[in-house]
């Protein structure tokens, strides 16, 4: 097929929407809660429903997608996408909260089944590597700015009395008085009719799915999972996922009750940092699996996260404001590291074994409630040292995973050469 840089935008885009509605939890959060007054554990229900709804359907995306194809499951995916939000947006109150979350949660799903391998196909996959990185980086800066737009939203409507601009003064209309936060959802109703426009017009490319992209049958789902290596694996991906969303879930909320941190302001900045130096740290990570063994770069990543974790939690206001963001830059090697050790751990089946390993993005949905729980019963503080559980589970697996195939390494010079050339 001739490549097309216009669906590789169009995918960079998509990267971008999912990540600037899927990171959004975080510094919400503490407004969620004050609104709604929740404990923890029932506010830790509205990221479990999100990502109940990934480990739920990341493995049947796959078949589906081959048997309906890219375009109509891309829309499929998307309606579910709009009718969620537009169901909270009209309703925003806290069990529609949770049912609108689990329905964009399985279009999400999909959207990140369907979106890799039309990348390959549309931008070719000799610069699959390349615009795999770009979408990293994209999906970065949505986390990134999500934050901001969030702490815009909230300064301009909170106590609106007019004179704002013809956005602000609409939302204004649109919501309760009281949720100014619930002006996003009418903002992703938006973007996502816009994304629907869009995709609805564009001609897609007939994508060939490779082995390793298949989803497999159900007799290969078993045999799998009667395999040690593979649930052990399949553990690692929620312990990431899981360590991820906890941080990213709670810190607000933490800077909030023990440092007095205006989580509309700082907070929201730091969950902002959190997600670029997660960015950052995976153009890094890039660098140093072409010259160590992943396996060794996965133990001094998650050593430095376990330490800042520690400095997070005991640290002083200002030292947490740092700590919090830097855990970022420290785990954003570990998914993919976590991902190659297993793929490279079996011999086949590779579609199949891609498809568990997605379902333990449900790590997303437990570790959150779990900190959650804990945090009304010791402290959000002894809660949250939960992730030196996960932590120390993603730690382990440097040591006894035992790829059939390493990662290749170079030498420095031999590096620099390749950047040059």
């Amino acid at each position: 097929m001739r490549r097309n840089k216009a669906i590789v935008i169009l995918i960079l885009f998509i990267w971008f929407v999912i990540s600037f509605v899927t990171n959004i939890l975080g510094p919400i959060m503490p407004a969620i809660i004050e609104n709604y007054q929740l404990s923890l554990t029932m506010a830790a229900f509205l990221p479990f429903s999100f990502f109940l709804a990934y480990g739920i359907m990341s493995a049947p995306a796959g078949a589906m997608i081959e048997k309906f194809g890219e375009k109509s499951s891309m829309l499929l995916a998307f309606g579910l996408n709009l009718a969620g939000s537009f169901l909270f947006a009209l309703f925003p109150v806290y069990w529609v909260a949770l049912l609108s979350l689990f329905v964009i949660g399985i279009g999400m799903a999909m959207l990140q089944v369907i979106i890799n391998p039309l990348m390959r196909e549309a931008g070719g996959e000799e610069n699959f590597a390349f615009y795999s990185v770009m979408g990293q980086l994209v999906f970065g800066a949505a986390s990134f700015v999500s934050p901001y737009v969030f702490s815009y939203l909230m300064g301009e409507l909170t106590n609106y009395t007019g004179g704002g601009n013809v956005v602000i003064h609409t939302l204004s209309q649109l919501i309760p008085a009281q949720l100014p936060w619930s002006s996003l959802y009418w903002l992703f109703t938006l973007v996502f009719i816009i994304v629907i426009a869009i995709v609805a017009l564009t001609r897609l490319p007939k994508v060939e799915y490779k082995e390793d992209e298949k989803a497999g049958a159900f007799k290969t789902y078993m045999e799998l999972l009667k395999d040690k290596k593979v649930i052990l694996f399949f553990l690692g991906i929620m312990a990431y996922v899981g360590t991820e969303q906890g941080l990213a879930n709670w810190m607000s909320k933490f800077l909030s009750t023990y440092h007095n941190i205006d989580p509309e302001g700082a907070g929201a900045s730091s969950v902002a940092w959190f997600w670029g130096l997660m960015s950052i740290g995976c153009l890094l990570g890039l660098v140093l699996l072409k010259l160590m063994d992943s396996r060794v770069v996965l133990r001094i990543f998650t050593t430095a996260s376990i330490l800042s974790v520690l400095i997070a939690l005991f640290g002083n206001a200002e030292m947490s404001l740092i700590a919090f963001p830097a855990c970022g830059f420290f785990i954003s090697v570990m998914f993919s590291i976590i991902f190659s050790l297993a793929l490279n751990s079996v011999k086949n089946h590779h579609g199949a074994f891609s498809g568990i390993l997605c379902s333990g993005i449900f790590g997303g949905a437990l570790v959150p409630l779990i900190i959650g729980s804990l945090g009304d019963v010791f402290g959000l503080k002894l809660a949250m040292m939960f992730l030196l559980v996960t932590l120390g589970y993603i730690m382990s697996i440097s040591v006894w995973a035992k790829p059939l195939v390493n990662n290749k390494v170079v030498s420095v010079k031999e590096l620099l050469k390749g950047i040059k050339n």
